[in-house]
């Protein structure tokens, strides 16, 4: 998949294309939906598949204080895009000039005028523009004269569950990986550096890896039981070693009298060295809430149960 990062100077060589218009800022579901049928039409039509994205998030430039939580970095949006079959992605710098221009405008400068729109795909409830105008409605409006078709994607439910990048914060915020997983289509990661710690896992039996997340973590606290992929590209690539069994504490270690925030894995079939290792965390259940024990004994006793359930629930 071919990157271009803002519009100027515009893709020389770019074809007549089927743009997926979006901020993707998670790729769940109803994202896949959008992302799917622009690849498809442009196959139809034989143009190119492109996916049109901001970065960062319009709140984070529009009410920083509002902004969500990222979901995914763009590293891994644009990892998760390209898996769909994309041709290209445009990432638009999101800035508050931007943010001024009236729809219509970035509709025919920017969709039809750089990105040679035939067809344009959109969720339901997707804005754009100033005063966040734009919307499906306006894009099936202007098709005719501007000489392309809207395609609307309506809203998608999992389980009576609306899929929605609000309900996948929801979800982690509860530390329900196991629904953000359905909402998503695949598990929750988290990704990081290996860095060294005190060495308490190791004294345990439990040789853990600290790792510091590539992003702020929206996650509650607690245990987790997941997949391990090692040696990943900083892109978010697939390429190390990967399938790695793991128990995840994601907390405080509240037992070692510690305020820090920690990410630590147990992988229960890996023996090696891990330090300034990139690191893939893919969560898939929570095991239970973090908590502190009266002593080391209990702790222990603890992590192997945790380690079975994980090996049962995997």
């Amino acid at each position: 998949m071919r990157i271009v990062r803002g519009l100027q100077p515009s893709p020389p060589d770019l074809p007549p294309s089927v743009v997926a218009l979006g901020a993707f800022d998670g790729i769940h579901l109803a994202h896949q939906t959008i992302l799917d049928l622009a690849v498809a039409r442009a196959h139809a039509l034989g143009a190119s598949g492109v996916a049109c994205t901001f970065d960062p998030h319009p709140l984070q430039v529009l009410r920083p204080g509002q902004a969500p939580e990222p979901i995914a970095t763009l590293a891994e949006r644009l990892e998760l895009i390209a898996a769909r079959g994309i041709d290209v992605t445009v990432v638009i710098p999101f800035t508050l000039e931007l943010s001024q221009v009236e729809p219509e405008a970035f509709v025919e400068e920017v969709l039809v005028g750089t990105l040679r729109a035939r067809e344009i795909v959109v969720g339901f409830n997707h804005t754009f523009g100033r005063g966040a105008r734009g919307d499906a409605r306006l894009l099936q409006s202007l098709g005719p004269r501007l000489g392309f078709r809207t395609h609307v994607i309506p809203p998608l439910e999992v389980g009576g569950t609306p899929v929605s990048s609000s309900a996948v914060r929801e979800a982690l915020r509860a530390g329900d990986v196991a629904l953000a997983r359905r909402l998503l289509g695949r598990p929750w990661t988290v990704r990081g550096v290996v860095v060294r710690g005190a060495g308490r896992g190791r004294r345990l039996g439990f040789p853990t890896a600290n790792v510091r997340p590539d992003r702020p973590l929206l996650l509650a606290t607690g245990v987790y039981a997941g997949y391990a992929r090692i040696g990943l590209e900083e892109t978010g690539g697939q390429s190390g070693e990967g399938g790695h069994k793991c128990v995840v504490n994601v907390g405080y270690r509240p037992t070692f009298g510690e305020d820090q925030y920690w990410v630590e894995a147990y992988l229960i079939d890996f023996s090696g060295d891990l330090y300034d290792r990139p690191i893939s965390l893919a969560l898939a259940e929570r095991i239970r809430e973090e908590r502190k024990f009266p002593d080391l004994d209990a702790l222990v006793k603890q992590v192997r149960a945790d380690v079975e359930t994980a090996v049962g629930l995997l």
